[in-house]
Parts: structure tokens; sequence; C-alpha cells
């Protein structure tokens, strides 16, 4: 699913402790039309029937879950999460075995901090097809988020093994950010760069890099994508905010006034900015 990785593979940024992170939906699209032609997660709730939400029936119980699970994954990304949970309910009653269900219910659980089942969605999804890269990508970003970042490593470099896997920058980024949960920044590093080889333009990607150069003191590398990120995307606050932070550190006093008076223009109301009044620059 990251959803990473930030469509084809129709991504939700999850934003956990300030990570934006990238879980991913494999064929669940949110531009996929089902059976009968109907847009996924466009339509309004439905009843227990085999249908879709414009009413179209389904004989077919395969075509049924992977509709209400499309529809479930819609939900999920509007953060409509008690209609994510029906529409499951109708897809694993149409295919219990549909493992993409199990796939996306866990990470409604996930959203809802309901952990146990969350893991026990995502297990369950993995013992019906144990070499899937979205649900093990999906699932190694749950233990990550759960303390179990030693465990979560591997279900990622799993993942990157199909080499037919169209979103691997987000196994990549999310090894990253567990390899930075264990102060390992060697290891991050590799693993950024790798997903930034893959997706140049990823702006998180981008930033991750940027704050670990940040705080190695290698203020030219950590310049060089903190300017790609506010030049060329739409600068947020925490964009702006590292980049003022870089500058002040390299003493270039012009270039921080700069990104100081962006961010007051921009964000007057963030966390980043009130920092700044209070001169919290580390």
């Amino acid at each position: 699913m990251l959803h990473g990785s930030h469509a084809s593979s129709t991504p939700r940024i999850l934003a956990r402790g300030g990570l934006l992170v990238l879980v991913t939906a494999g064929l669940l699209l949110a531009g996929c039309t089902s059976q009968g032609g109907t847009t996924a997660g466009t339509n309004p709730r439905g009843s227990d029937r085999n249908v879709t939400r414009e009413g179209r029936s389904f004989g077919d119980p395969l075509e049924s879950a992977k509709a209400h699970t499309e529809l479930a994954f819609g939900y999920f990304q509007r953060g409509q999460m008690a209609v994510a949970l029906d529409e499951i309910s109708i897809a694993l009653k149409s295919k219990p075995d549909y493992y993409q269900a199990y796939n996306v219910l866990g990470l409604i659980y996930m959203d809802l901090s309901e952990n146990a089942k969350a893991d026990d969605a995502f297990r369950r999804a993995l013992s019906m097809a144990p070499n899937d890269s979205d649900t093990l990508n999906n699932y190694g970003w749950f233990l990550c988020q759960t303390q179990r970042e030693r465990q979560a490593l591997p279900l990622f470099q799993q993942a990157l093994k199909d080499p037919l896997y169209a979103t691997p920058a987000k196994p990549y980024a999310n090894a990253g950010i567990c390899s930075e949960k264990l102060v390992d920044t060697v290891a991050a590093e590799e693993y950024y760069r790798k997903a930034f080889s893959l997706e140049p333009a990823n702006p998180s990607v981008m930033l991750r890099l940027a704050d670990l150069y940040y705080r190695r003191n290698e203020l030219d590398k950590a310049r060089f994508y903190a300017d790609r990120i506010n030049r060329n995307f739409d600068p947020s606050a925490s964009s702006l905010w590292l980049a003022l932070r870089i500058e002040r550190k390299a003493g270039d006093r012009t270039a921080e006034s700069s990104y100081a008076a962006q961010l007051r223009r921009r964000f007057p109301d963030s966390p980043e900015y009130q920092r700044m009044q209070q001169g919290q620059f580390e």
C-alpha cells in the first residue's frame, strides 16, 4: 500500500509523531473502476448486499470483495473509519480469504490505535499472500511504529525483492525511518538515498535527508535537499524551518532572514514559527 511511498498505487500519507510516511493499497486504486463501471470510493453508504455503492450487483464473490475493499480504502483515506470498517465487513462476507481486505483492515485498525487487531489483520493477510509487497511494507511500518523496528526491517527488505513492485521508494523510506529510530544513521542515509534515487521528486524523502545531514553538521548536503524542496515544491512550515536553521548554523544571515520572512508570512500560526519567535532553534 505509504502507502507508500506521496494513484496507480494511491498513497496515504500518515502523520505519526511528525513523520510523513507512505502506505499504499496495491491494486486498490482510487481511480479504478468496478465491473459495472463504478468508480471506487465515490459512492454513498449501502447495505450488506454484494453491490457497488451505485447499486450494481456482483454475482462473483471476488469482484464483490475487490469493490468493497476499494471503497473501504477510499473511506480510510478520507478518515471515515466507521464506514471503511463496514465496507471491509461486506468484502470479507463476500470472500473471507481475500487478503487485500485484511491488508486494508490492518491500516484502519492501525489508524485507530487498535494495535492488537491491526497486528492480527496484517498477519492474516500475509498468511494468505506471504510475498505481497504492499502488505509487507504496511506491516513493516506498523511494527516500526510499535517499537518493533528490528522486526520491521526484514519485511521492508522482503517487499523489495519483488522486481515488479511499483513503489519501492516507500519501503526504502520507511526502512530509513526505522533505522533512525534504532540510531543507525548510516543505514538510514543509505535507505533515504535509495528512495530519493527512485523518487527524486518526493519532498518527504528530501526533508528526511536534509534533516539527517543538518544533525550531522553536513550543511552543504543539508542545504542541497532543503533548497530543492523549497524552490521546486510548495514549501511547508517544516521545510522552511529546517532551511532557516541550516542557514543560521552556516552563518548566512541573509538567507536565514529570507526563510524567517517566508515562515512568518505563510505559517504565522505554526509551531515552527512559535519556536522561531522564542529562539528555540535546536
